[in-house]
């Protein structure tokens, strides 16, 4: 098989890797459900989708891993605000103020 014959196959399999299960679940409709256990463990994706793409920027500096940082500072401070507190906007407020002031 040539370059561009394996080039395109190598598409068409990662298109229909996509597309089969996206499409199983409107085509199958009610005659296929997910067990309770994993429509339970589907509710934590959107969180983890979030938090692999804000962890790296949070505790990486130039690609290194690095302790005391103004960012992983603040995103304590924004935890913190979170748990000890419902109020929406204090997070932003805390984790901001403690990012300039580090900075």
């Amino acid at each position: 098989m040539n370059y561009d014959a394996s080039l395109w196959l190598t598409f068409i399999l990662i298109g229909l890797a996509t597309l089969l299960p996206r499409a199983s679940f409107i085509v199958l409709g009610q005659r296929a459900s997910l067990p309770d256990t994993v429509q339970k463990a589907l509710r934590y994706a959107p969180a983890a989708a979030l938090a692999a793409i804000v962890v790296p920027d949070v505790v990486l500096v130039n690609g290194a891993p690095e302790l005391f940082n103004p960012k992983l500072g603040a995103a304590i401070a924004a935890v913190l605000a979170v748990t000890l507190s419902r109020n929406p906007w204090l997070p932003f407020v805390a984790g901001m103020a403690v990012l300039w002031g580090l900075r």
